[in-house]
């Protein structure tokens, strides 16, 4: 197959309701997919995408069982980690919160709004950046039970 053909096979497909296609042809190999995950035969799998796939499911059985809840943003605007640029953050991962603690703050019209946690745990996951725009009901932190 020469380039052309190849060019139009792919425009062919990507305007078609297909979902994946395979071609072999003298030697010539390629798999098309618009999947997230592409389908792969078993004689095409390969040992480092089988193990990935295997860690993905112990992550996330891991996170099945462990009970965690989400300290959510209730406002949009910009959020900040610690209370001034040179001082420590509110809390880190591996920090303790209970409910009530101030854990960040967060601008939105030239107001600062301390946010407090509605959750008693530990933080195991910062999940927004520091001076980063959060949406209403955004995860901010994932707390585990602790």
């Amino acid at each position: 197959m020469d380039f052309k053909e190849i060019q139009k096979l792919m425009d062919e497909f990507n305007s078609s309701p297909m979902r994946e296609l395979e071609i072999e042809v003298d030697g010539f190999h390629m798999h098309l997919s618009k999947n997230d995950v592409p389908f792969l035969p078993p004689h095409h799998a390969n040992p480092e995408f089988k193990q990935n796939v295997e860690q993905i499911k112990v992550k996330e059985t891991k996170e099945e069982t462990e009970k965690c809840e989400y300290i959510t943003s209730p406002m949009v605007g910009s959020i900040y980690l610690q209370p001034e640029p040179d001082k420590q953050a509110y809390v880190k991962v591996g920090s303790r919160v209970h409910k009530g603690d101030v854990v960040c703050i967060i601008e939105a019209m030239k107001m600062m709004t301390e946010i407090k946690s509605n959750v008693d745990g530990i933080v195991s996951e910062i999940l927004v950046e520091n001076e980063e725009l959060v949406e209403f009901d955004q995860k901010i932190f994932k707390v585990v039970e602790g």
